[in-house]
Parts: structure tokens; C-alpha cells; sequence
């Protein structure tokens, strides 16, 4: 009997519904697979965009100075000293994010706030020797970025390439927009994934590189004392203080924030949330960039009894006989970091004494109209080039700057716990106990590495 056909026509109507009910859900189910894979790349994506000044104030630590001392303690002793790059992390994070809170909350940079509610004189000071340590810094980096670029072009010459170095950081800071600079910097942070690179290419025995990371080690020798009051003075650098805050006022400027009245009131817990991610974020990816390169030195140059480093690219070059890939990374990563470090020195000089002298100041200004304070970071650079043609010895500018950073750091750091605990000041974004805590302990911990650098060079 052949069906009917009324029921043919049923069936049917009951058919394409059914078919675009089950494209629909294929569709659907595509889709929402679209889009699970591309939510990591999403979140990466996000996550880039919350980093910017804690994040190149963190890279800009491990400049070609800070990379010296590394590979040295790495070098003479080993992994023996490695778990400072883990000690550190806490204390310097901490006190960055200090000093930005202080930045977002008072909208104004630190020196601003210490002559605000503290007698000018107290300021005066530590300036003056941060300028002095920022000036043999950059003049140690502007060397060493020479010496990094003529391990892979030997046919330039190292005065010119300093000439050079020097006037790309002063074009990057004078003749860019802050918006367009601070890109550049959080790219050039980059560089110093090289180190990470090194370190994983030679064979390391990582559970002994763990080991020595969590067991504290030392021997209270007179060089491993001062070794360890470098490392710290390097990982918690006055300088970084002043960037950091300064950094987070031109980011609230760059918003249309052009008043301090305005950038008083964009303090919120949102805002806060990621000025704490990029903070913390940045200063663990400092301490891990410290932590590889403590690794590659040590399982390399002290390994074969190649303990003799005082300078960056005489790492690089001690390097080159267990690999090329090796030598040529930590070379180049060398150049990156100085290019991202000088301008953070000079900078933070110029934030410093114009905010100390009330001067027109910001990266967001053009040379016509802020004179004094580009004054300050040409002046720097100039200090710089004539130190390096003056032929001053790197590893005693790296041992002024050591112990000026030493002196002025506690004292400043006694600022920065001051004010950020400050009820008054800060309203409901004061330390909470536990921080305030360690912000004391840093306190402690860096006048007594101040007075142990002091101590060993007696």
C-alpha cells in the first residue's frame, strides 16, 4: 500500500526543521570551539595591554650594571648566591607597588610628595647623590652597550657607538610622544628574554639549580658580603622609586588626567587591581631575568673555573666557547637592556630634581616647554659620554654608584613606607599592617647592605 500523500508532505515539514535545528547546533558548536581556542590569545592579549610601567621599571633593573654584577656572583661562586633572586622578589615588589599606589592616589611623582610634606632640605640630599649614582650608571651602561655591540661589530669603534647609544635614548625621550616611548619600552623589556634563552640551551642540572634557589647559602666572606649588598643594591635601586610613581602619573596624564585634582580622583580599586598586576608582574619577571642569568654564568664559567667577571660583555664573551647562540644572546641582550635602562636613569634624575625644584616637568611635554627638566636628562647623558672618553674605570663607577645607592636608598625607602602608610594621605589606599611590615623590613635590610658596602671597602 503506497503511503499517502498528505503524509509525505507531514513528514516533510517535520524534516526541515529538524535539519536546520541540527546545522544550527553544528553552527553553534563550531562557534563556541572558535572561540575556546582563541581565549587564550584573548586573555595573553588582555593581560599585555594591563603591563606598562611595572613593567619596564622591573626590566629596566637588570640593566648592563645589574647584569654585571649577576653573572660575577654567578661566576666566582657559583649557584651559591642564586636564591637572592628569589629573597628579593617580595621585598622589591612591595615597595614598587608603594610607590606607584603613592603615584596613583596623590597624582603627583615621588620627590613632589616628599617636598610636600617634608622640609625641602630632606630632599636635597638624596637627590643630589641620585643624580651622581644615575650619572656613573649610565655612564657604566652607555660603556658596556659598546662593548656588547663590538663583541658582534668589531669594526666600530667604542667611543662612537656610546655617541651613538646616547643619542638614541635622548631622541626616544625628547623627539617622541610619551605614548608612542612607552610602547617602546614595554617592547625593548623583551630583549632580556635572551638571558632565559641562554640558560636554557647549555645542559643545566635543574634540580640543583632549585635546590640552591630555596636553601640559603653563604659564607659571610668580605667578597661575598659586598656581592650580596650589590644584588640588593641593583634589585632595589633608588632610581626605580622615582621612576616608577613619576610613570604612573604620566599614564593618568596620557588619559586626559591633565590636573592633579583630576588624577586624585581616578584611585579605585579597579584601577589599583591593575596597577598590582603589572607591578608584581613585572618585578617577578625581573627577579626570573636575574635568576637565569645567575643559572647560565654558573653552570658555564664557574663550572670550568672561569671566575674572573667584572664586566657584562666579559660574560658575553667568556660565553663564546660553549656556543655561539649562547655568546651572540647574551651580547645582544646586553644592547636591549641598556636601551631601555639608560633612559629610565636619566629620567628619573629629571622627575627627581624638577619635582624637587618645582620645575615643568613630564615626558608628555615637548623640549620648548620643559626645558630644565630635559636639561637634566641631556646633562646626564653628556656625564655619561665624558665619563666613557675619560676611559673611568667601569668597575669602580659600578662600585661609586653601588655604594651612593647604598647610603640613599634606606633614607628615601623611609619616604616611601611614610607616605604610603599615611592614613591621611592616602585615605583608604594606606599599607595595610602586613605591608607596612615589609616595607620596614626592606627599610632594615638595605641600610644594612648600605653600611656592609661601606664596611668591605674599608
Amino acid at each position: 500500500m503506497e503511503p499517502h500523500p498528505l503524509r509525505e508532505e507531514i513528514e516533510e515539514a517535520f524534516e526541515a526543521p529538524a535539519e536546520a535545528l541540527q546545522e544550527s547546533i553544528e553552527f553553534v558548536k563550531k562557534e563556541e570551539r572558535a572561540i575556546i581556542s582563541k581565549r587564550p590569545f584573548k586573555l595573553a592579549e588582555e593581560y599585555w595591554d594591563t603591563l606598562g610601567p611595572g613593567l619596564t621599571t622591573g626590566a629596566a633593573d637588570d640593566d648592563p650594571s645589574g647584569i654585571a654584577t649577576y653573572s660575577q656572583a654567578g661566576a666566582q661562586y657559583g649557584l651559591q648566591l642564586i636564591w637572592t633572586a628569589l629573597f628579593t622578589y617580595p621585598f622589591m615588589a612591595v615597595v614598587q607597588e608603594m610607590c606607584a599606589r603613592i603615584g596613583i592616589v596623590s597624582g603627583q611623582g615621588l620627590a613632589a610628595n616628599i617636598r610636600r610634606h617634608y622640609p625641602a632640605y630632606a630632599l636635597y640630599g638624596v637627590t643630589a647623590l641620585l643624580f651622581f649614582a644615575n650619572a656613573l650608571n649610565i655612564a657604566a651602561d652607555l660603556g658596556a652597550m659598546a662593548a656588547g655591540t663590538r663583541l658582534i661589530l668589531p669594526q666600530f669603534g667604542a667611543e662612537l657607538l656610546v655617541i651613538v647609544f646616547a643619542l638614541i635614548s635622548l631622541l626616544l625621550q625628547i623627539f617622541t610622544t610619551y605614548a608612542r616611548y612607552a610602547k617602546y619600552l614595554k617592547y625593548l623589556a623583551l630583549a632580556l628574554l635572551s638571558y632565559v634563552a641562554v640558560a636554557l640551551s647549555i645542559g643545566l642540572d635543574w634540580g640543583d639549580v632549585l635546590r640552591h634557589t630555596l636553601v640559603p647559602s653563604m659564607t659571610f666572606s668580605k667578597d661575598q658580603i659586598f656581592l650580596v649588598a650589590a644584588v640588593l643594591g641593583t634589585a632595589i635601586s633608588p632610581y626605580l622609586f622615582f621612576w616608577q610613581t613619576s610613570q604612573e602619573v604620566e599614564e593618568q596624564i596620557l588619559k586626559g588626567e591633565t590636573t592633579i585634582e583630576s588624577r586624585k580622583g581616578q584611585a579605585n580599586e579597579q584601577s589599583l587591581r591593575r596597577m598590582r598586576i603589572d607591578v608584581w608582574s613585572g618585578m617577578l619577571f625581573s627577579n626570573l631575568i636575574t635568576f637565569f642569568i645567575f643559572a647560565a654564568c654558573a653552570g658555564t664559567l664557574y663550572a670550568h673555573g672561569i671566575t674572573n667577571i667584572v664586566t657584562a660583555d666579559q660574560a658575553a664573551l667568556a660565553l663564546r666557547p660553549f656556543g655561539e647562540f649562547a655568546f651572540f644572546l647574551f651580547a645582544l641582550g646586553i644592547v636591549g637592556t641598556g636601551l631601555l635602562a639608560v633612559p629610565v636613569l636619566a629620567g628619573s634624575s629629571a622627575y627627581a630634581l624638577a619635582e624637587s625644584f618645582e620645575w615643568k616637568h613630564g615626558l608628555h611635554y615637548k623640549l620648548k616647554q620643559a626645558y630644565a627638566f630635559y636639561g637634566v636628562i641631556i646633562v646626564s647623558m653628556l656625564l655619561g659620554i665624558a665619563a666613557n672618553f675619560a676611559h673611568l674605570d667601569p668597575i669602580k663607577g659600578l662600585i661609586y654608584a653601588a655604594v651612593a645607592n647604598g647610603v640613599i636608598a634606606p633614607f628615601i625607602l623611609f619616604f616611601v613606607v611614610r607616605l604610603s602608610s599615611n592614613a591621611q594621605h592616602m585615605g583608604a589606599h594606606a599599607n595595610r599592617p602586613f605591608t607596612a611590615f615589609l616595607g620596614w623590613v626592606t627599610v632594615g635590610f638595605m641600610a644594612l647592605s648600605g653600611i656592609a658596602a661601606l664596611a668591605t671597602l674599608l
